[in-house]
């Protein structure tokens, strides 16, 4: 199985509000870029599409090591609770509507597809490619205004 390595981050002018994201797949010293935006979302909304496109760009299984600063998706999928939600209908434990369940309804089956360990970084600490994905989402976001 190859391996690769993904970065990815999602920005937002306003929460809600114009929103992008930025990822960066690396196999070996092949390097692609994705970007794209979204005139009214949310950040993890944003946090949540880095992560789906950045997967689904791989043509066959990999291992991945997916490096993100979002917590709510690192947390959501790494303490199971995603898993949990879609289980109850979407409802999370505190009987409140579990948010984005279209997106996570796209990204399971990629997690199924892929063996992926999620790594966190904190944001805006001068994560190299956590910048470069911060740079790109926030050009995104220009891009749509």
């Amino acid at each position: 199985m190859k391996h690769v390595e993904i970065y990815t981050d999602g920005a937002c002018s306003g929460n809600p509000g114009a929103g992008g994201w930025g990822a960066v797949l690396r196999y070996g010293t092949a390097e692609k870029e994705l970007s794209g935006g979204e005139k009214a979302t949310t950040n993890n909304r944003m946090e949540l599409t880095a992560v789906i496109e950045a997967l689904s760009a791989l043509k066959e299984p990999c291992s991945v090591t997916l490096t993100t600063d979002s917590k709510y998706v690192v947390d959501s999928v790494t303490k199971g609770w995603v898993y949990g939600w879609k289980k109850n209908g979407w409802v999370k434990s505190d009987k409140k509507p579990a948010l984005n369940s279209d997106l996570w309804e796209k990204l399971l089956p990629l997690l199924a597809r892929h063996e992926v360990k999620f790594v966190w970084v904190k944001g805006h600490a001068g994560h190299p490619e956590n910048e470069r994905c911060d740079r790109m989402a926030v050009e995104a976001i220009n891009r749509i205004r």
